[in-house]
């Protein structure tokens, strides 16, 4: 098959993937003349009545949970259509800062609905680009032809809305799913059409080989990335120290810093210094890059004289500070096990508890045999899943199964399961007292209806929230 882009978004119920839910799916195939191929996709996915959604997020985008159960369909029906609508044979699955933020939650919708989180990006030639970092260092090497905007304090932005405004694409209405996909795919074209050499190059960065190969190198390389300084559009030079010990990938050196203050540091310190957040944070130049997240990296051989300038990118100093750093033989094992203690390895549960297991997809590898049994479940009628009894050897698995009966189907639940799942919805939304969800959720609703320039819309909203709230909570 012909490849194919299918650009995509998302709007959820809140920003962390494990615990919150998308609300809207938007999406659009083009050819790779990033041509519209057929009709957009614009979907509801109904809440279940176990989630609350964040009030904040609500007001951003205006979705009100009643919207999406009277309009939108389940998740294991979206589910099913991901899987054979969208993830096709050679698709590469595209969106704006996906990688980070919308494909950990697609992950793990697929988790719950007993789909692998992982092949709709990866098996029969299917791959996955993220403009964000794209935008990135086509602002900071190849500016030219491309108007970028700034953000009402001055500072440089790349945001969606901010780029598709000061370029006049098309983007009628910000934080609507299929909105932003229009203009995602608009941007596409003005960074293809200005500078076709540099986006083909980077599109060509999803392989996760081409990646691993130009670090591997250990040649400094230029690298664009969200945790480098705006001042600098992002981007810096940086060289591997050292591969990573925990997963595939590299830990990177910003060589616009001394190394002398840190190849010091004791593990202990290091790891100080890399877990310290928040603003007046001293800067920390090492950053993890993952080969499979299509990283924005380039030769340094692509950096023109101009944009070292624009870049303040002094060459004398950064190989300076490289001579420096290669002759600190020790400080790349440091940096690993520094890395260890601040994101230490999670230790699967031994005990598998059904409050949490929405969250434990990177818990482990589900088995071939568990596999098996994930597509029964997938493949069941009403009247099979109302009777199904599997076995899972992946307790997490077992945990979920009642649950994505409860959710989707509800209908199949026995009376003993039904109760059950009261129960769940009791612990999961009232437990804690003041800490429980729904008294946070509440007290949230009460501060932003204090806030004095509400319009309507934004009162509606609240109101909305708090008579969805008060319509699924269970009796107490």
């Amino acid at each position: 098959m012909a490849l194919s882009f299918y650009f995509y978004d998302l709007e959820t119920s809140g920003v962390r993937s494990r615990q919150a839910r998308i609300m809207q799916f938007g999406g659009q195939r083009t050819d790779m003349n990033l041509k519209p191929i057929g009709e957009p996709d614009n979907i509801l996915i109904k809440l279940s009545d176990d989630i609350l959604p964040e009030p904040d997020a609500i007001l951003i985008h205006g979705i009100t949970p009643q919207k999406t159960r009277a309009d939108g369909i389940s998740e294991a029906d979206f589910a099913r259509f991901l899987i054979n609508k969208i993830a096709t044979p050679d698709t590469i699955i595209i969106g704006f800062n996906n990688i980070r933020f919308d494909d950990e939650f697609i992950r793990h919708l697929l988790w719950r609905n007993f789909y692998d989180a992982y092949e709709w990006q990866w098996k029969d030639g299917r791959s996955r680009w993220d403009l964000l970092d794209a935008v990135r260092m086509t602002r900071a090497l190849r500016p030219g032809g491309i108007k970028w905007p700034f953000a009402p304090d001055g500072q440089a932005s790349n945001r969606l809305e901010f780029l598709s405004a000061v370029n006049k694409l098309d983007h009628d209405s910000a934080h609507d799913a299929l909105s932003d996909v229009r203009a995602s795919m608009a941007i596409a074209r003005l960074i293809r059409n200005k500078q076709p050499k540099l986006f083909d190059y980077l599109l060509n960065l999803r392989d996760k080989t081409k990646v691993e190969a130009l670090v591997g190198k250990r040649d400094p390389v230029i690298y664009s990335s969200g945790r480098y300084p705006s001042e600098f559009e992002k981007t810096t030079v940086a060289v591997i120290i050292a591969h990573r010990t925990d997963r595939p990938g590299a830990l990177m050196y910003d060589l616009r810093i001394d190394p002398d203050e840190f190849t010091k540091l004791s593990v202990a310190e290091l790891a100080q210094r890399w877990s310290a957040r928040g603003e007046g944070t001293p800067y920390f130049p090492v950053k993890a890059l993952s080969y499979n997240k299509s990283p924005a990296i380039a030769p340094l051989s692509v950096l023109d004289k101009q944009s070292a300038k624009r870049l303040q990118l002094d060459k004398v100093q950064i190989d300076e500070h490289l001579k420096k750093l290669r002759g600190a033989k020790d400080f790349g094992d440091k940096l690993n096990y520094a890395l260890q203690t601040v994101y230490p390895p999670k230790q699967p549960e031994m005990v598998i508890d059904e409050q949490n297991v929405d969250e434990q997809l990177y818990d482990n590898f589900v088995k071939d045999a568990d596999r098996v049994k994930m597509g029964v479940v997938r493949a069941a009628d009403l009247a099979e899943l109302g009777q199904l009894k599997l076995d899972f050897t992946d307790d997490r698995l077992q945990a979920l199964l009642p649950l994505y009966k409860a959710r989707n189907f509800p209908q199949t639940l026995s009376s003993e399961e039904q109760a059950a799942w009261e129960k769940f919805k009791t612990k999961r939304l009232l437990s804690g007292g003041q800490a429980s969800r729904a008294a946070k959720y509440f007290n949230r609703l009460e501060e932003l209806g204090k806030q004095s320039q509400l319009n309507k819309q934004q009162k509606y909203l609240l109101k909305e929230l708090q008579l969805y709230a008060q319509s699924i909570l269970p009796p107490t």
